[in-house]
């Protein structure tokens, strides 16, 4: 008889809130996913909230949108009179026609459950009665069709849901793909440094990538890239104006490229190890809206981030330590000869990049890095001739594997939004490097950049960009045999990316040298692409 009691005393609250809520779900409104006025639910309504802006009705009535003639009238005034375990949104609203979620259910049934506990606790079984009983039984028997119809769409969504696990590519690990199609030409310009542009014909490569994204513990991944790439950049007798995205030899061999483990080391630092074709931005942002890695933004390596991040890349370890959302520290040492066991190689011997970076951002549109890369045997990829030590073995009249230079250098870049749509960014590069055998010096070489970006011009998802800068130059040197740039050459680049799809983005630009190798004695070069980003 004590249990018949207890289910007298039960059954109305759980099963009217359950029918109550489940109700909601057919009623024809559908909710946003990114609702974030979601109604809060009372197990007690003596304990006062938090929120002051949410608080617990005592009456019906103060609902705004709930008329007496609503259907559901009287279940929800047994709910916030008799139970006191519904609350409604801030606005005195409560929105019964709003589709229901599971997690929404469980919290309300949980509410009611808690309100009923205390109920039988404090032995107020008078609160409710036979008429309860009677009205919720004619509530499941008008609306069994649709409990049955919920019912069965839950039990679909759960067979579909065991399918997909029982079929997916892996519990831990997502694929995911890319492929950057690209078609480039030298549009304008003939001789450079005495020599005619040979490599002008239009030509058509592609960039391949497959990555395995692993995760074991939710917090981690272990993040593995497969790539081909048979993409080259046009010879046109300097470094200046190549492209980001180009591969080495010019065929679609397939090698692993990127390959590293990063995880969290408390609540603030996250340590990175890397394998294999680790980079800067690996280790740390290069505060530049334009550095989609080939695939997105800038088409140069130059518009792409600062040169001085190119002297870091290979295999080794980085930590980036965030003291609050406004500041964070990045330190990252890299190795070019990681895994090569001949002598001056190897992990601490051969050619090595170590960087610390500090990272401020003052407001949501305000990003500035200060950034130090010490290195051995890594030389710009960009710039002029000089700076980028394109002839420095036979300058130390020494083979290409007994070359020993190291080089310091400073950054600073910047970002700023001024407005959704307008970004002005840039940067300037300082880099000291020094001869270490042969003929010894030093030289100093500058680069700065200032660029302009238009996030969603046209569409969401587009981007245009304006890139306007000064490539490494050799402004002093006192190393025999390689001469300061006697001139100035302006990189301006323009491209416009826009996004077909959600999978399928095509992006034209041009780059255009003024006197290039920073030599006004060379015609000036104009040079075309086409990419097209294939996601999936």
């Amino acid at each position: 008889m004590q249990k018949f009691c207890k289910y007298l005393l039960v059954s109305p609250a759980v099963c009217g809130v359950m029918l109550f809520l489940n109700t909601a779900t057919f009623a024809g409104e559908i909710s946003s996913p990114s609702e974030i006025n979601q109604p809060q639910v009372l197990a007690n309504p003596d304990i006062k909230e938090k929120n002051q802006n949410i608080g617990q009705v005592t009456s019906v009535s103060q609902f705004s949108d709930v008329q007496p003639t609503d259907w559901a009238f009287q279940a929800l005034q047994s709910l916030v009179e008799r139970y006191g375990c519904i609350a409604g949104y801030p606005n005195s609203t409560y929105r019964g026609n709003r589709a229901l979620t599971r997690y929404e259910f469980a919290a309300g049934l949980n509410a009611c459950l808690d309100r009923v506990n205390e109920l039988i606790a404090t032995a107020t079984g008078d609160l409710v009665n036979k008429q309860d009983l009677a009205t919720l039984q004619k509530l499941q028997e008008d609306f069994s069709a649709e409990l049955a119809t919920l019912r069965g769409r839950v039990d679909a969504v759960e067979a579909k849901t065991a399918e997909l696990e029982a079929n997916q590519f892996s519990t831990t690990t997502k694929l995911q793909g890319q492929v950057v199609a690209v078609v480039s030409d030298v549009l304008s310009g003939n001789t450079v440094n005495g020599a005619e542009i040979a490599d002008k014909n239009t030509t058509l490569g592609v960039r391949a990538r497959i990555e395995l994204v692993t995760s074991f513990t939710g917090q981690d991944t272990l993040f593995t890239r497969i790539q081909a790439n048979n993409i080259l950049s046009p010879n046109i007798g300097t470094p200046e104006g190549n492209l980001f995205f180009t591969g080495e030899d010019g065929t679609t061999n397939a090698a692993i490229d990127a390959l590293y483990y990063k995880f969290p080391l408390g609540e603030k630092t996250q340590v990175i190890a890397i394998a294999n074709a680790g980079a800067a931005d690996d280790l740390t942002s290069t505060v530049n809206l334009f550095d989609g890695d080939g695939a997105f933004g800038a088409l140069s390596t130059f518009g792409t981030r600062n040169p001085i991040y190119n002297q870091i890349n290979g295999a080794g370890l980085g930590v980036t330590h965030e003291f609050s959302d406004k500041l964070a520290l990045s330190l990252g040492y890299l190795s070019g000869t990681a895994n090569n066991p001949t002598p001056n190689n190897g992990l601490f011997n051969g050619s090595y990049g170590a960087l610390a970076q500090l990272t401020v951002k003052p407001s949501d549109r305000i990003s500035i890095g200060l950034t130090y890369i010490n290195s051995y045997n890594q030389p710009l990829l960009t710039g002029s001739n000089a700076a980028t030590f394109q002839n420095i073995a036979a300058i130390q009249g020494l083979p290409e594997e007994e070359v020993a230079f190291s080089s310091n250098s400073y950054g600073v870049q910047a970002s700023i939004g001024i407005t959704d749509n307008i970004v002005l960014g840039g940067w300037a590069g300082y880099t000291n490097s020094q001869s270490l055998k042969g003929n010894g010096g030093d030289v100093d070489i500058w680069n700065y950049a200032v660029t302009l970006g238009f996030p969603d011009l046209g569409k969401k998802g587009n981007l245009a960009g304006i890139i306007a800068g000064v490539e490494p130059k050799v402004t002093s040197s006192n190393i025999a045999g390689l001469a300061s740039d006697p001139d100035t050459s302006y990189h301006l680049e323009a491209f416009y990316q826009y996004k077909l799809s959600d999978n399928i983005t095509i992006t034209p630009g041009v780059i255009w040298l003024t006197s290039p190798d920073h030599n006004n004695d060379n015609d000036d070069v104009v040079i075309g692409a086409l990419r097209t980003t294939f996601s999936f």
